[in-house]
């Protein structure tokens, strides 16, 4: 049992999505879900960006 659902508790959900979305969209969906989550992954190893913005004249005299 994976999180307290059953083998027929997950074949009814598939069947219930196939219903819903088909199963030429299926894939699709499934395709946008790996790439967001493979974006989402990437974006969260990556360093910070650094802030290239020039500073204002009042901070330059003051430095």
């Amino acid at each position: 049992m994976i999180g307290g659902f059953g083998i027929w508790e997950l074949l009814i959900i598939l069947v219930i999505v196939l219903v819903i979305f088909g199963a030429k969209k299926l894939p699709e969906i499934g395709g946008g879900i790996g790439q967001a989550i493979s974006n989402f992954k990437k974006a969260s190893s990556e360093p910070d960006e650094i802030d290239v913005t020039p500073k204002k004249e009042e901070e330059k005299k003051e430095s």
